[in-house]
């Protein structure tokens, strides 16, 4: 039976195992990949890694456990929730296991839970392996974030080979083994997609603009058009074929500044299997595909980018999603009308895999650390609906060999009639003629056919003695001389350049004429860009003018002499380790400087770090620890938009600052934070504020905006889809709408409203990098509920007196001083923001434009009409938010929504009122109108009633001095009289200790500036000294000034009391 055979060339990783009968024993009690029926559910295995060093400094908490083939995962934040997930094979490779004398990585005990590299290939490679041989087509699928394991379970390290190393071993193995029954031949081809465009990665000439065509026939369905298939007769052949493959990888995304952990790698190795006693012949084909890594963007979902990912950069990864949940849903019994296969690039090639003529495998990798939580929950959602899918696999039967027992039958016939024509007397000349004629072509072809392997094969053999000579020569050069090796993000792409530096003075950059210069290709990369100096074994690097150069974290602008194992930064993030001269090697451990190491030490010199592993650092907040990770992570990506900007003339400016979440949060914590990238506008000084997210989804708009730039400047300007016309500004990712900044916050501590004590604050409006950004003066000012101010007696001594009463207080925001803001650039405005209590929506001051101490005088009454013990304790322990936000020419006024908002007629902001809880009674407009004016008629009733209680506490206080005489005289003034002098020595205590917590802000907020030296340090420890002096005898002045003052009060009335008694 012929069935569609994919010339994919999918590029991942394969692993084969050998005999496709013998299995371990070892296996003896697992299901085998291999056992399935006709109709095939798609296998899926999970395997948890250990920390890596990021973690384990950050002090992570492992977050996942495992059960036999079951896998829980907590939430960090909420200790009970959990969710379980069951799979076909679960793979603890996190903890309990033991490096060998070989370097091998194997369980501390015999029979330990760890499962190393063997374990996971005899249940997943075997399978394949086996399938493949029986000649079925084979998938593997490698699923998971970036550095979660992919590459070690597909590749390997050193010894611990993975699954693609293991597979080609054993399969030329079963060859060799099985030589004597059948000819077997293989095919090797690798390919990469990104962003939508598919690369040959074994391509000899140049890659081709736009990638290659996929095309789609009948019979062999979706495949890639010249790609290139390479014969191999043994491992050693395809190991050097991925190599080279993987070379051509890494230098691609060096020159197009592309992301590998964003591209999809396939390896498609072609099986087939000649049986000469049963004339027939097993096609298949072994799929091993490396997924682009599945991060998710820690976001909120609530903003929106006006440019979505149009540029596809992750369409084939969601297109893979969409296509597995209408699978799975097929699975189930439900109907689906469309399955999505031709919506990417990868979905079209991987159509057999999914749903078709394949046996498939997948294996998703996940961190276990809690600041991977969201990574590692999407992981095994996606891997838990990916198992429902069903496939239909059948053996396959190759065209070239039916063709060839076809023309072997009918050379069969012609010969018995050219028999039957010699008896008959040669009665036919011209008949027997034209027989032998057909003969004779149709064992030419027979000869054809058979030979093109050979062929083949001859000229791979050749290619590949070429690159063994190569391999060679870098080999020896290795052991001559000093060198830089590449650093990529993709491990497997680590050290795969090696720039030799001989003897002598040596240019570096895009320089490739001279004979003394090193080529390299990179963002930032300059035509000359340094200066390697090789003499008397001695290497210096010199940065030429102006130049991006790196050492070990610090830019450098003078001549440095190299040590072995310095770290090197080239422009934007072309990342290099220096390997000095073999004496300088010794047993030194390279691989721990990997490219997390090479940020982790950017960010560290740009004070950003969270230390060693410690006892301490165990109980770090997971915030922090995911702030540092995106950090580290979002750097390089900052750099290179900064240098893409640059390069395209786009005159913008991108920073990473730390936005501290306390300064938006009402009760003031410290801990919660997040990124946000400052873009600002160098010819305009326009800012916009992007959310990590934002920013994550506009570098890649950039990155294909950089690269159709470089493609029509280098003169072929016919590629279809490309336009040398300027790009509309719409579709511009370096740009956005006019919106406003949030510049600053301020907290106006309201505890004194609960005493009724009037506050008037000066308060420093700080940015989100503790800069301050203005000076903010504000009251709260407790009030009638006419708006008129209260009085000394008005204050409280106890706040539950307020309970079930009537609370009115105005807010008053008067100017605003110093703003930096406007400073900068005079063409800008300012408005405030808060809320308040239940207020959902934010409520605004006017704004205000072209000042730099502007008048505010905007005042907000609000009530509450019967006071809760809620809101009593949210006076006493919150703070209302002051948000400073940034206006600039052609963005439009921040306006308050009073939607869900309760006024009263006279425009006072109702924060809390009795009854009406019910939503749906609250937004009746006739019982709305009606609660309206009972609560108007409420009010005025509970006036009455406090002008009669006035008046009925005058006409006793009346009656008790005309029944008493002079005594009562003072028996009715000593109660207020002692009142009145604690509440205002309450008041002075409430003012100082404002004061006081405004100073402690400071202290805490204060840091010293980026650019300063030892002597500035100094200077600032001074500084920062004195202030600490001058708060606390300001803290203690206020107390001892409180505690002076209840003491006098409490002596003057116990005075008094001896007098009258």
């Amino acid at each position: 039976m012929t069935t569609c055979n994919l010339t994919l060339s999918e590029g991942a990783e394969h692993s084969v195992r050998t005999s496709p009968v013998l299995i371990p024993a070892c296996c003896t009690m697992r299901a085998k990949a291999s056992d399935m029926p006709s109709k095939d559910c798609v296998k899926v295995a999970v395997r948890v890694r250990p920390f890596n060093k990021r973690e384990r400094d950050a002090g992570s908490r492992c977050i996942v456990s495992m059960v036999t083939s079951s896998i829980t995962i907590q939430d960090p934040r909420e200790s009970q929730s959990r969710r379980t997930f069951s799979f076909d094979y679960a793979y603890w490779s996190h903890s309990s296991f033991a490096q060998d004398s070989g370097g091998l990585y194997v369980p501390e005990e015999p029979g330990g839970r760890y499962a190393d590299q063997n374990s996971v290939f005899q249940d997943l490679g075997e399978g394949i392996l086996e399938n493949a041989l029986q000649g079925y087509n084979a998938t593997l699928l490698a699923y998971g974030q970036t550095g979660s394991g992919k590459s070690y379970s597909m590749v390997g390290y050193g010894p611990n080979k993975g699954l693609v190393p293991k597979l080609c071993d054993r399969l030329f193995q079963a060859i060799r083994e099985n030589q004597d029954t059948r000819q077997c031949q293989v095919f090797f081809s690798m390919l990469e997609i990104y962003n939508e465009q598919v690369v040959d990665l074994l391509s000899r000439g140049s890659r081709t603009p736009g990638g290659l065509r996929v095309r789609e026939e009948q019979q062999r369905g979706f495949y890639v058009e010249a790609l290139r298939t390479v014969p191999c007769d043994g491992a050693t052949q395809v190991e050097q074929l991925m190599e080279q493959g993987t070379r051509t990888r890494t230098t691609a995304a060096t020159n197009m500044n592309a992301n590998s952990s964003r591209s999809h790698m396939l390896i498609i190795l072609q099986l087939k299997q000649i049986f000469s006693k049963e004339s027939i012949t097993k096609q298949s084909n072994i799929n091993l595909v490396d997924l682009a890594g599945s991060e998710r963007q820690r976001s909120s979902g609530s903003e929106a980018d006006r440019l979505k990912e149009g540029a596809a950069i992750n369409l084939s990864l969601t297109t893979l999603g969409n296509v597995i949940s209408s699978l799975a849903d097929v699975a189930v019994g439900k109907k689906v009308v469309h399955i999505p296969y031709r919506d990417s690039v990868l979905t079209k090639l991987l159509q057999s895999a999914l749903g078709g003529n394949s046996r498939t495998l997948m294996i998703a990798t996940l961190s276990p650390a809690d600041i991977c939580y969201e990574e590692s929950l999407s992981t095994l959602r996606y891997a838990e609906r990916a198992k429902r899918i069903q496939n239909r696999a059948v053996v396959n039967e190759s065209p070239t060999e039916r063709l060839v027992k076809e023309l072997k039958a009918e050379n069969a016939r012609l010969l018995q009639r050219l028999s039957r024509l010699g008896h008959e007397g040669r009665r036919a000349n011209d008949e027997t003629k034209e027989l032998r004629q057909l003969l004779t072509h149709n064992e030419l072809q027979i000869r054809a056919i058979q030979t093109l392997w050979e062929q083949h094969l001859q000229e791979a053999l050749k290619d590949w003695e070429q690159q063994y000579a190569n391999i060679t020569q870098e080999r020896r050069m290795m052991q001559m001389h000093p060198y830089v090796l590449n650093i990529n993000e993709d491990a497997q792409l680590s050290g795969v350049v090696k720039l030799f530096i001989e003897e002598g003075d040596w240019h570096i950059g895009l320089c490739d004429s001279s004979p003394r210069s090193i080529s390299i290709k990179g963002l930032g990369i300059q035509e000359r860009h340094a200066v390697f100096r090789n003499e008397q074994r001695r290497v210096t690097l010199t940065p030429l003018a102006g130049s991006k150069v790196i050492v070990n974290g610090n830019t450098v602008f003078h001549p440095t002499e190299l040590q072995h194992l310095d770290r090197l930064i080239l422009g934007s993030n072309c990342t290099y380790l220096f390997i000095g001269y073999p004496s300088e090697r010794g047993g030194d451990d390279w691989s721990r400087y990997d490219y997390d190491y090479f940020q982790s030490e950017l960010a560290a010199a740009e004070g950003i770090h969270l230390g060693d592993s410690s006892a301490g650092s165990s109980h770090t907040d997971p915030s922090l620890l995911a702030v540092f990770y995106d950090y580290v992570k979002l750097m390089p990506m900052v750099a290179e938009a900064n240098q893409m900007s640059q390069e395209l003339d786009k005159g913008v400016q991108f920073k990473l600052e730390i936005k501290n979440l306390a300064l938006s949060d009402s009760k003031g914590h410290d801990l919660q934070k997040e990124l946000v990238v400052r873009v600002t506008s160098l010819g305009s000084k326009q800012v916009w504020m992007w959310s990590k997210a934002k920013f994550v989804n506009r570098k890649f708009l950039m990155e294909d905006a950089y690269q159709q730039h470089h493609v029509e400047n280098s003169g072929d300007n016919r590629i279809e889809g490309l336009s040398t016309a300027a790009s509309s500004r719409d579709k511009d990712p370096f740009w956005d709408p006019m919106e406003p900044v949030l510049l600053g916050t301020a907290h106006l501590w309201l505890q004194s409203l609960a005493f009724r004590i009037p506050l008037e604050e000066q308060l420093e409006v700080l940015g989100s990098e503790g800069t301050e950004e203005a000076i903010l003066q504000a009251q709260l000012l407790p009030c009638t509920s006419t708006g008129f101010p209260m009085g000394e007696d008005d204050i409280l001594i106890d706040p539950s007196e307020l309970l079930g009463r009537r609370l009115d207080f105005q807010l008053l925001l008067e100017q605003c001083c110093g703003l930096r803001w406007i400073r900068e650039v005079r063409n800008r405005g300012v408005q405030i923001g808060f809320r308040l209590f239940n207020c959902l929506q934010p409520l605004y001051s006017p704004a205000v434009w072209h000042n730099v101490n502007p008048l505010l005088d905007h005042r907000v009454h609000f009530a509450s009409l019967l006071t809760s013990q809620r809101l009593l304790d949210y006076l006493q322990s919150s703070a209302v938010v002051l948000e400073l936000w940034g206006l600039q020419e052609g963005c439009t006024d921040l306006t308050s929504s009073l939607e869900g908002v309760r006024m009263t007629t006279e425009g006072i902001f109702i924060i809390e009122e009795a009854g009406l809880t019910d939503p749906a009674l609250v937004d009746s407009p006739e019982l709305g109108f009606s609660s309206r004016a009972l609560q108007r008629d409420l009010e005025q009733l509970q006036s009455v009633n406090a002008s009669l209680r006035k008046e009925n506490q005058s006409l006793r206080e009346q009656l008790n001095a005309a029944r008493t005489g002079g005594e009562g005289v003072h028996g009715r003034s000593l109660r207020p009289s002692c009142d009145a002098e604690f509440a205002r020595s309450l008041k002075v205590f409430y003012h100082s200790m404002t004061s006081v917590r405004g100073q402690l802000q400071r202290l805490r907020r204060r840091r010293p500036s980026e650019e300063s030296d030892l002597l500035g340090l100094r200077l600032f420890v001074d500084e920062q000294n004195r202030l600490l002096r001058d708060f606390s005898e300001q803290l203690e002045q206020s107390v001892s000034t409180l505690k002076q003052d209840v003491a006098a009060i409490v002596r003057r009335k116990r005075e008094r009391s001896g007098i009258w008694s």
